[in-house]
């Protein structure tokens, strides 16, 4: 008797995704400060390898509650444009109030599939992506759109995870969460977290989609919080993707899991606090 192998659904894993985000996107916009110190020097490095500057327009794909995009928009004026887009309506809701309490004026919000980008041809000077290339089903068909949308001469960036071994503040717990639960390996095509992050697979991918010049940094990116009982609530709360890998266990073995994973991250707990390791990558590519 033969057996078939499952296949990746990108339609439903799509779908999945929205709903999560959704759900996650007041949690995203609450920890907007955490998110901040967190990922701010890669964010920099990112917006520093695009070359954004005054005056320019800047397409930001995946862009969660906009916390990078205000840092985008500050950086090109009152002279420039910053298009926050994301499969969720409701994070860029948060993303549009953030922009009103920084009084950013010069930021647009659009719900957009960023692997169906709905703006004309070479109408950006910059596209950006902060940890949402990895996420998406269809990575070639993403960076393809986003070069079609840049001018030439433009830069697209963006910052993915490295490896689950420099980035066990979340690979711990997406660990024990498999192991729990009983989950298969990822199907082969399917995305996740350290789909981008080995060695050379970053910048393959940009130079199979027709980049140029196509480089990548990498960038320490310690998670500092007070505790892991605070990691695990920030996780707990903003995570979608972890809950997605718990959904099939009853409620009371999901606080289980939980209580695992916060003993397991006790091992980044110092006097200083609590020190998650995470290592991030910035790729960028031009438009020759």
């Amino acid at each position: 008797m033969e057996t078939t192998t499952p296949q990746f659904d990108a339609a439903k894993y799509k779908n999945t995704t929205r709903d999560q985000w959704q759900s996650a996107a007041e949690a995203w916009y609450r920890w907007s400060d955490t998110l901040h110190q967190w990922l701010g020097p890669a964010t920099e490095k990112m917006l520093e390898m695009a070359g954004i500057t005054t005056g320019q327009r800047v397409l930001d794909v995946a862009a969660g509650a906009g916390e990078q995009s205000i840092t985008a928009a500050k950086r090109v004026g009152s002279s420039g444009y910053v298009l926050a887009t994301d499969i969720s309506s409701n994070i860029l809701e948060y993303a549009q109030k953030m922009a009103e309490q920084a009084e950013v004026k010069n930021i647009e919000t659009k719900v957009m599939d960023g692997e169906n980008l709905t703006v004309h041809d070479e109408n950006f000077d910059a596209v950006i992506s902060r940890v949402g290339l990895i996420y998406f089903p269809d990575q070639q068909k993403a960076l393809k759109e986003m070069l079609r949308v840049l001018k030439p001469g433009g830069k697209v960036a963006a910052i993915v995870y490295s490896t689950p071994d420099k980035n066990k503040f979340f690979s711990v717990p997406v660990s024990i969460i498999r192991t729990r639960a009983k989950l298969p390996p990822p199907l082969s095509g399917q995305p996740g977290p350290f789909s981008l992050g080995a060695e050379g697979v970053i910048e393959k991918a940009f130079l199979q989609a027709g980049f140029k010049n196509v480089q990548a940094e990498r960038i320490n990116s310690p998670l500092r919080l007070s505790s892991a009982a605070e990691c695990v609530r920030f996780e707990k709360e903003s995570f979608g993707a972890l809950h997605q890998m718990l959904s099939g266990l009853p409620d009371a073995e999901k606080e289980s899991v939980w209580e695992e994973i916060e003993m397991e991250l006790k091992q980044f707990e110092s006097e200083r606090g609590f020190e998650g390791p995470c290592e991030m990558i910035v790729a960028v590519g031009e438009k020759i």
